[in-house]
C-alpha cells in the first residue's frame, strides 16, 4: 500500500507538468492580450503596455515566460493577479476556495443522498413505473443545462416567492446556499442514478446473488450485504473526479447565483487574459482532481474485500 501511494504521488507529477504546458500553450495561442482594454474611449498607450510587459516578464520568450512562471509555482507562488497586481493568486485561491469548497461538498452530498437511493429504486423494481420515473427525472436532470436550471430556480423561488434572496451578500445565512446547491447537485444526482442502477442490474445476474438466494437468505440480506456493497464501485470510481468538478469547477454557478468562490474569478480572468489566475486555477484543480482519484483508488477495498493494493 505505501509503495503504491508514494508511486502514485509521484505519478501527479508529470500529470501537473503535461496541465501546465496544454493550458501555458492554449493562453498565448489565444487572440489579444492582458492589457487589450481601454480607458475610457481611449486604448492603454504603448508605453504603458510595455511596462506592464516587462513587469510581468511577457516581454520574454514564450519558453523562458513558462520556466519562470513554473520555477515561483513549484514554490508555491502562482504570481500576482494582472486584474489585481497587489495579490498574489495563491493568496486569491486560498480566500475564495472555502466558499467553492463549501458550495461542491454540500452538492456532493445532497447528489449522493438523491442519485444512489433512486438508482438502487430504480434497479430494483426494473420495469416498473417507479423505474420509468427515475429514469425519466435521471435523463431530465442530465440534460438540462445547471446555469438554465439555476436561472429558473432564482425566477420561480427568489424573484416569484421571495423565499431565498436574488443576489446574497450574507454568505454566513444557510438559505443563501439553497439554490446554489440545488442547481449544482441536479447533474451529478442524475448521473449517479443511471449509473447506480445499471451497476446494480448487473450485480443481480451474477451467480454469488444466486447462490445467496438459493441458500435462503431474505431478500433484504441479498440486497444489503451482497447487491449495494458491490453495486458501489463503479459509483465509487467516479466519486473522486465529480468531487473534484464540484468543488472547483461550479464556474457557472457561481458566476450566476454571485458565490465569491474561485469559479468567478476564473471565468473573469478568461475575459481578461489573466494568464496567471488561470494557469493557477487550472493547476489547483488538476491536482485536486489527481488526489481524488487516487484517494478513490486506495479506498476500493472498503467495498470490494478482493480488492488489495499492492506492487
Amino acid at each position: 500500500m505505501l509503495y503504491y501511494t508514494i508511486r502514485r504521488i509521484f505519478w501527479i507529477i508529470p500529470v501537473l507538468f503535461v496541465v501546465s504546458i496544454v493550458t501555458f500553450g492554449l493562453m498565448h495561442m489565444a487572440p489579444g492580450g492582458p492589457w487589450d482594454r481601454e480607458t475610457g474611449n481611449k486604448p492603454l498607450p504603448q508605453k504603458t503596455i510595455d511596462r506592464l510587459n516587462k513587469a510581468f516578464n511577457l516581454d520574454k520568450p514564450i519558453e523562458q515566460q513558462y520556466l519562470l512562471y513554473m520555477a515561483g509555482a513549484i514554490r508555491g507562488d502562482l504570481g500576482p493577479s494582472y486584474q489585481r497586481p497587489s495579490t498574489n493568486v495563491s493568496d486569491l485561491l486560498m480566500q475564495r476556495f472555502p466558499y467553492s469548497a463549501r458550495l461542491g461538498l454540500q452538492a456532493l452530498i445532497l447528489a449522493l443522498l438523491i442519485g444512489i437511493p433512486l438508482g438502487a429504486i430504480a434497479a430494483l423494481r426494473q420495469n416498473s413505473w417507479v423505474d420509468y420515473v427515475a429514469l425519466f427525472i435521471a435523463t431530465a436532470g442530465i440534460a438540462i443545462p445547471s446555469f438554465v436550471l439555476g436561472i429558473y430556480l432564482l425566477i420561480i423561488f427568489a424573484v416569484g416567492l421571495n423565499i431565498f434572496p436574488v443576489a446574497a451578500t450574507n454568505w454566513d445565512d444557510p438559505k443563501a446556499w439553497v439554490l446554489p446547491t440545488i442547481a449544482l447537485c441536479v447533474a451529478p444526482a442524475a448521473y449517479i442514478t443511471r449509473l447506480m442502477r445499471s451497476s446494480i442490474l448487473e450485480v443481480l445476474n451474477q451467480d454469488y446473488i444466486r447462490t445467496a438466494r438459493a441458500k435462503g437468505l431474505h431478500e433484504r440480506v441479498v440486497v444489503s450485504r451482497h447487491v449495494l456493497k458491490n453495486a458501489m464501485i463503479p459509483v465509487w470510481t467516479v466519486l473522486g473526479p465529480i468531487a473534484a468538478g464540484l468543488i472547483t469547477g461550479s464556474f457557472i454557478i457561481e458566476t450566476v447565483f454571485t458565490v465569491p468562490g474561485i469559479g468567478r474569478y476564473f471565468v473573469g480572468a478568461i475575459g481578461a487574459r489573466d494568464y496567471s489566475m488561470i494557469m493557477g486555477t487550472t493547476l489547483f484543480y488538476a491536482l485536486l482532481v489527481a488526489l481524488g482519484n487516487l484517494l478513490i483508488d486506495i479506498s476500493y477495498g472498503m467495498f470490494d474485500p478482493r480488492i488489495r493494493v499492492g506492487k
